[in-house]
């Protein structure tokens, strides 16, 4: 499947102020949000893009090629953004995108290990050169700490329940590989499927989130973003669960602030700095039409803060 980019008319009327300066992208992917962000903003605007992923940076420098010497890319994590920035003499940086979660060229290559729909290797990693894996991450664990690690990244009602299956499948010396083997163990936990969404989407969810330190890695990354814009400069997050949005948006209207009023009189603001402002009071998510085209954009909520002076 090709991976198409969600909420990119949304995004890009956001991002995109006025004509020229730096742009960067810490989520590449295949380029899409980045092409357009590069078309929209004009001849003189350029771009950093940054991925972790050698599959999906080696998309972006296709989908990037027409915009010559205005792209940079470079595989590194985003939480080297500053860093990749310093090297290539970025300044006053116009707008900084993060598009998180899985991609779709992720999901669809089964040796990725990141979907139970075709089996394969549990591997979940979005960069090959980390050396553990969700089948690793699996050994390591104690059944309380996958309990509770299902609970906490998975929001897995049955978290206890399924660990317990999976401690016990291991003792008696079971594999636990592949997709197939993890996905079959989690449903017989559960007892089948029921509804419209697999027993095991929420397990998948939870051990992508740990083997890839994403939440930890947002966490780390808002304020770095948010530091590398110039006044007027804006951040923009796409997130696709609850746990991240969540972060977003505390972290959002913390930047923001509020008002306090003094006992003596007059008031003070009360936030963290630097100081912002939400461009979107409310997340924006995808239209009906835009799920019927790609499914996938279901969950995508995207919010965006402006940096002040």
């Amino acid at each position: 499947m090709v991976h198409v980019p969600v909420l990119l008319e949304e995004t890009v009327a956001r991002l995109v102020t006025e004509p020229g300066g730096w742009y960067v992208d810490g989520t590449a992917g295949a380029g899409g949000h980045a092409s357009a962000l590069l078309a929209a903003a004009g001849l003189d605007a350029r771009l950093l893009a940054l991925d972790r992923d050698g599959e999906a940076l080696a998309l972006a420098k296709d989908a990037l090629a027409p915009f010559g010497d205005r792209a940079i890319l470079e595989r590194a994590n985003f939480l080297e953004m500053a860093e990749v920035a310093g090297r290539h003499g970025l300044r006053d940086i116009r707008g900084v995108l993060l598009d998180l979660g899985v991609s779709s060229m992720q999901l669809d290559r089964p040796e990725r290990g990141f979907s139970f729909l075709r089996d394969s290797p549990l591997d979940m990693r979005m960069d090959d050169r980390q050396a553990l894996t969700a089948a690793g991450l699996l050994k390591r664990l104690s059944q309380a700490e996958l309990a509770d690690l299902l609970r906490r990244y998975g929001e897995e009602p049955m978290s206890r329940r399924i660990a317990k299956t999976v401690a016990e499948a291991l003792a008696r010396g079971e594999l636990i590989e592949t997709t197939a083997q993890l996905a079959e163990l989690v449903s017989r936990a559960k007892g089948g499927r029921r509804g419209r969404t697999h027993p095991a989407t929420q397990t998948f969810q939870a051990l992508r989130i740990a083997v890839n330190g994403e939440l930890a890695a947002l966490a780390a990354v808002l304020p770095l973003a948010l530091g590398l814009l110039a006044p007027g400069g804006r951040l923009a997050v796409i997130s696709f669960h609850s746990l991240e949005d969540r972060m977003v948006k505390q972290f959002m209207a913390a930047h923001e602030g509020r008002m306090e009023a003094l006992a003596k009189g007059g008031s003070r603001w009360i936030g963290q700095l630097p100081r912002a402002r939400r461009v979107t009071r409310k997340a924006v998510s995808a239209t009906e039409a835009e799920i019927v085209r790609n499914p996938r954009a279901r969950t995508a909520k995207l919010r965006v803060l402006e940096r002040m002076a």
